[in-house]
């Protein structure tokens, strides 16, 4: 019975135990890092504080790991938003970024940035509640590159806003603005929206070829006035959260190691807060080309030390060896961290969705028609009106025009770099066939967009009139289904009609536009990679003859006529390539038609196309229609293949991404001097990232038009210009030198004759220039005093009339000329801008406000410091850097 007594009272206790530590477990605190009313800071602290070394230097590449037992998700910071959220599937397109420029309209700009980040925040949500956490899915955005275009050859140039500061500033403050949710209209709550990325900081504009190797000595008056004042404006007004280095080094220090840009100027003298991000192996190219140091410990070290928190690549996987060998501390790295992890607690992402009011915006507002007629509002608002001599707006009265040249029918002429997918892109020719339905438009390529290049989209993409999805369908196209296997097994996840086979996915399936368009219902959507697409119907020839039937794509293809395989590529994954064959056809038969594609890897595209019995050669078809209309509308100039970051590219004309001459190509030079010559007027429309020296055809042709790339609804903004629907407005944000003007060297960082704050010569074309399709009258200009101290406001009214006979925008540019400067100097700045829209006969007085402590000042080397000079200034209004149709001079007084 003791025995017994002993063993009852042992198990009591032992269960007492145990209820106590369960107990004691079930009340023990939440960690901080978990706890939502502490603030993001101490949360940061506290979950870096419980990591492992090998943990902390995971979480600082951008595919940063998961770390479970911490309960911290998978998270890869590499995400691209610069005219639309790009690399993730379907998204609204919008111009690029040159173009956005180009609308001289901040306002406009803040609107697309809202929308961008719309589609980013939804996207990511719906991602994640797939676990999806790859490349392009996040919510940390490497935009805006606010570089300064200094010279015309730079192929990435296409990405900035321009060659002048101030528009820069005023672009990119208010594309971060956007993108972050700093607005009045946003909701109130302590969740930022997306986070923008201010790059390449600072002194980057290429050459391409040199950019992992060059070193940057620029004056100091340079560094301060041309390349630095754009990243202090979207630090200091907009609160950028990241800015990321460059890949060249200024002054012999990286510049993603940089303590002078990193450390003194970006934090000590700008006091930004944020975390600085590497460019793409930058900090690798630190000791395997700079040779600043010599192993990948030393360099990764030197990138935490001198600033850089996140490093795209793989070079900071050196840190652990780097604590170890004591060329950093733990510590140090834990600074750094913690800045990457108050982000990531600030977007809301170790907080509940429901938590989170951004989180809440519905995935339906991917590609909404909202977001579309934004995207054409966008482009509309972006093209310029270079020359015309009463030609334009055209008559929708014309009963034939012919469309010819390489880019118009092309979608990647609407589209420059860094994009997404729009779910239908509408060409220019496509844009310029739906506005005048009644017209006969003609269409020919002529010539390919550059010498030498064998362009896979040559051929003429069948048009839908002749395909149709089933014998006796009334419908056009041809039926498409789309597997989410890569050999179109298992059901297919979507049936469609589609009405041409010319689509281009960048690096992602055409998911997202399936979903949001609610054509799949329970169906989480296409892979981004390794899925196909069955298209199925009846070939309709018009004509008997030879065909050329051409599939043009990336990957696996092949093509069936009557059940006779006729191309089979589908064992190769490879890069965009052309197949074509020869084949009979028989007019008023109808031939069954299969075309099987499979996507591998990153881009998707595929076109199906062909040229008709005994087509005459491009080049002399183009003649032919050119010769039968009424009006010849040439398309041409650069698509993002021959210009862009980093490129394979070695044309005539064109190397490594970059430009070796601003000309037109010659080759469609020569098809443009023939168009010239049958007698017909020729417009000329442009497409391309910048500026072009287009001499000829200034003094030869009736009018052009700049459109830039312009996004998703591009075709349709053009074809609104061109038939008066809208009336042009766009400016230029850099100057169009001549053909035969001598550039300075391209890796000659001095702004000496550069841009029209330093250019000497006369333009071809200058900044801020743009025509119109009616008259603006510039008139009582009134400055409310004559002298004005260096901190007094100088206030500036005057009168603008539309005078002409269309309603229509202009838009006022204020500038201000020193005269007879105290030392060397730009010869005029930017100061103000304003796009006022007017009715025909309507007036309206606009205002400034300048501010000599901001608005004139300069980098005194001498005292390193900004200043003011005293004297004589003249303040010009006008409608371009060369067309000022206002002046007054003031006197500047400094103590």
């Amino acid at each position: 019975m003791a025995l017994f007594r002993s063993l009852l009272l042992m198990l009591i206790g032992s269960a007492s135990s145990l209820c106590l530590s369960q107990q004691a477990t079930s009340i023990a605190p939440t960690p901080i890092y978990k706890d939502q009313s502490r603030n993001f800071e101490m949360r940061a602290a506290d979950l870096v504080a419980r990591m492992t070394l090998e943990e902390k230097v995971s979480q600082m590449l951008n595919d940063a790991p998961a770390i479970p037992r911490l309960g911290v998700p998978k998270y890869e910071w590499w995400n691209e938003a610069l005219h639309g959220v790009a690399r993730a599937g379907d998204a609204t397109v919008f111009p690029q970024a040159i173009g956005l420029a180009a609308t001289f309209d901040p306002e406009l700009v803040g609107k697309v940035a809202r929308v961008i980040s719309d589609e980013g925040r939804a996207k990511h949500h719906a991602f994640a509640k797939r676990d999806q956490r790859l490349r392009y899915q996040g919510l940390t955005f490497w935009s805006p590159n606010i570089n300064i275009f200094r010279d015309p050859r730079w192929g990435r140039g296409q990405e900035t806003y321009g060659e002048d500061p101030y528009l820069t500033s005023r672009m990119g403050v208010e594309f971060v603005k956007g993108l972050q949710g700093d607005y009045t209209d946003a909701p109130t709550h302590k969740y930022r929206k997306t986070d923008a990325t201010a790059k390449h900081f600072a002194v980057h504009s290429g050459p391409e070829a040199d950019r992992h190797r060059f070193d940057v000595y620029p004056s100091e008056r340079d560094l301060y006035e041309t390349y630095l004042p754009a990243f202090k404006a979207l630090v200091q007004e907009a609160n950028v959260a990241s800015v990321m280095g460059a890949y060249n080094r200024v002054n012999g220090e990286s510049a993603s190691a940089s303590q002078r840009l990193l450390i003194d100027v970006l934090r000590k003298d700008w006091g930004f807060t944020g975390y600085v991000v590497s460019d793409c192996d930058s900090i690798e190219d630190i000791f395997l080309y700079h040779k600043i140091v010599k192993t990948a410990e030393e360099a990764a070290a030197l990138g935490v030390r001198k600033g850089t928190e996140l490093n795209c690549g793989k070079t900071y996987h050196a840190l652990v060896g780097a604590v170890k060998k004591g060329l950093i501390t733990e510590a140090e790295l834990d600074d750094s961290l913690r800045r990457l992890f108050l982000t990531r607690f600030r977007l809301g992402m170790f907080d509940a969705d429901s938590d989170v009011p951004w989180a809440q915006i519905p995935y339906s507002i991917n590609q909404s028609a909202e977001h579309d007629q934004l995207a054409h509002k966008a482009a509309q608002s972006s093209i310029v009106l270079l020359k015309n001599n009463g030609i334009l707006p055209l008559k929708k009265s014309l009963k034939k025009i012919a469309v010819i040249g390489p880019t118009a029918d092309e979608v990647m002429s609407l589209l420059g770099n860094y994009y997404g997918t729009p779910a239908a892109p509408v060409t220019i020719l496509q844009g310029i066939r739906a506005a005048v339905p009644n017209t006969q438009v003609s269409y020919a390529r002529g010539v390919d967009l550059v010498e030498g290049r064998e362009d896979p989209r040559a051929a003429t993409v069948i048009e839908p009139t002749y395909l149709r999805p089933s014998p006796n369908s009334t419908e056009q196209g041809l039926l498409g289904e789309y597997f989410k296997t890569a050999d179109l097994t298992g059901a297919p996840l979507l049936t469609r009609i589609d009405a041409r086979i010319a689509f281009r996915w960048d690096r992602g399936a055409p998911t997202d536009s399936l979903v949001a368009r609610g054509e799949i219902a329970a169906v989480a959507g296409l892979p981004s990679d390794n899925y196909s697409v069955r298209w199925t119907g009846q070939l309709l020839p018009p004509v008997s003859g030879v065909y050329e039937l051409n599939v043009s794509a990336n990957d696996g293809v092949r093509l069936t006529i009557n059940g006779k395989t006729l191309i089979d590529s589908w064992a190769l994954a490879e890069r965009l390539r052309s197949h074509s064959v020869a084949v009979e056809l028989e007019a008023g038969k109808a031939y069954d038609i299969r075309l099987d594609y499979f996507e591998d890897i990153r881009d998707a595209e595929v076109r199906l196309g062909w040229r008709l019995p005994k087509a005459k050669a491009p080049f002399e078809e183009a003649i032919e229609i050119a010769q039968d209309a009424e009006v010849i509308i040439f398309v041409g100039g650069l698509t993002g293949d021959v210009e862009g970051e980093e490129m394979k590219v070695n044309y005539p004309g064109f190397a490594g991404g970059d430009r070796t001459d601003i000309r037109l190509p010659a080759i469609q030079q020569k098809l443009l001097e023939a168009l010239h010559k049958t007698g017909k007027p020729v417009v000329m429309v442009l497409t391309g990232g910048a500026a072009m020296a287009i001499d000829w055809a200034d003094q030869n042709l009736p009018a052009i038009l700049m459109g830039w790339y312009p996004g998703q609804r591009g075709g349709n903004a053009m074809a609104d210009v061109l038939f008066g629907d809208v009336n042009p407005a766009g400016r230029l944000p850099v100057t169009f030198y001549k053909a035969d003007e001598k550039l300075p060297a391209f890796d000659d960082y001095s702004m000496h004759n550069r841009t029209y704050r330093y250019f000497s010569g006369e333009a071809l074309y200058p900044f801020g220039y743009g025509l119109s399709y009616t008259r603006f009258s510039y008139s009582n200009l009134n400055v409310n005093q004559k002298t004005f101290a260096a901190d007094e406001s100088i206030k500036v009214r005057m009168q603008l009339k539309n005078t002409g006979k269309y309603a229509g925008d202009e838009v006022v540019q204020v500038y201000i000329k020193p005269i007879n400067p105290q030392r060397a100097r730009a010869l005029k700045e930017l100061r103000a801008v304003e796009r006022v829209h007017l009715q025909k006969g309507e007036q309206q007085e606009l205002s400034f406000t300048l501010l000599p402590n901001k608005d004139l000042l300069i980098y005194d080397e001498q005292k390193k410091a900004y200043a003011v000079d005293a004297g004589r200034y003249e303040i010009q209004v006008g409608a371009s850097s060369s067309d000022i149709r206002l002046r007054q001079e003031i006197d500047i007084s400094v103590p």
